[in-house]
């Protein structure tokens, strides 16, 4: 069977093979099992079936057949069925089989279902955000939220998911593009707090076609600031970002008339700062909004119409539990599987060629 959606090629993950080899991030116990096999000349074929346990958005199916790939000692002995990354599945659902000799494969199934499990979630969480965003953007602003190594993985994930941006480059490698970004709060610290002298330098030394976006929240005066900026650069402002502290209330906000304002990035605030941008002629600008915005804030903004242009999310596209299982069902095409489970053929895996 031809394959439907190309996969990424093993290769873009640069997996270290000689330690996966020899079971250097593998549990012990599937390393032990694999040498009382080999040492005992008992090599029955088996089917393992692997599947999630909740409904969820499928990632790191790639980077698991690139390690069944290139770190089995006999591939050619494996036949596995698989799903694709970005493909919808249901709890319990089947995402791939791996039939072959149980010794050839038996030290992957550690690293194969995490690299499943984490994919999942980051496109899981993002193609959710993105959703509630719907037309709107999700910058995936996550790196600094979890191990450096782990950027490109969940950069492609959240590209897959629709993400409109991701921060560095590394979570760009595996699709080509590059990391975004704003003018960020460092920088005007560097220029006395001064938002305004930090931009211009910004698109003094910066190329012309790199959108420039400056935070705005430096002095806690959003509309000032968005102001200020608009008036300095004009056409070369492509947007401002509002980041206020959660435990602030931004003085554009502070006096309302319903009672005391809320703090953090609010629809009040957002709208503020358009209507003030608005009156002075700068309908083009974008306004970017990040701090504490999980999926439900963002279904809370579009519910009310707020005039958002693009969201940015970090740490909620880490949370939550998608965890992946893996049991032997048949040996020798007969079944053979722990109570509780059984061979559940799912006809949406395709040949892994």
């Amino acid at each position: 069977m031809r394959s439907r959606r190309k996969r990424l090629a093993p290769t873009i993950f640069e997996l270290p093979l000689e330690e996966i080899r020899r079971g250097h991030y593998t549990d012990k116990y599937f390393v032990r099992a694999r040498e009382v096999l080999v040492a005992d000349g008992h090599h029955p074929r088996v089917t393992m079936q692997v599947f999630g346990k909740a409904e969820a958005c499928l990632g790191g199916m790639d980077e698991a057949i690139a390690i069944l790939k290139l770190c089995s000692e006999s591939w050619n002995e494996l036949l596995v069925h698989a799903l694709y990354d970005g493909d919808e599945i249901e709890p319990w659902e089947t995402v791939m089989t791996i039939e072959g000799p149980y010794h050839a494969f038996a030290e992957f199934e550690t690293l194969y279902l995490g690299v499943l499990a984490r994919g999942t979630r980051v496109l899981t969480n993002t193609r959710r955000a993105v959703e509630a965003a719907r037309p709107k953007g999700v910058m995936f602003f996550a790196a600094r939220h979890d191990h450096w190594k782990l950027q490109a993985g969940d950069g492609y994930a959240a590209h897959l998911a629709g993400a409109v941006g991701v921060s560095t480059d590394a979570q760009a490698a595996w699709w080509g593009g590059e990391g975004v970004g704003t003018v960020p709060h460092a920088l005007i610290a560097a220029y006395g707090g001064d938002t305004v002298r930090a931009a211009r330098k910004f698109a003094e030394h910066m190329p012309p076609d790199t959108s420039l976006i400056t935070l705005v929240d430096f002095e806690n005066d959003s509309v000032r600031t968005s102001l200020e900026v608009a008036r300095a650069l004009g056409e070369r402002l492509y947007g401002v970002r509002l980041d206020t502290s959660e435990t602030l209330v931004d003085e554009s906000a502070a006096l309302e008339r319903d009672g005391p304002a809320s703090t953090g990035v609010t629809p009040e605030l957002v709208l503020k700062v358009r209507s003030a941008l608005d009156a002075e002629g700068f309908r083009e600008i974008k306004i970017i909004v990040s701090g504490g915005f999980d999926v439900e804030k963002i279904r809370s903004f579009e519910a009310r119409n707020v005039p958002v242009d693009a969201y940015g999310v970090g740490s909620s596209l880490y949370a939550g539990r998608f965890d992946f299982t893996a049991d032997v069902v048949l040996v020798e095409g007969r079944s053979c599987a722990k109570v509780g489970r059984g061979h559940a053929p799912n006809a949406r895996l395709e040949l892994v060629e």
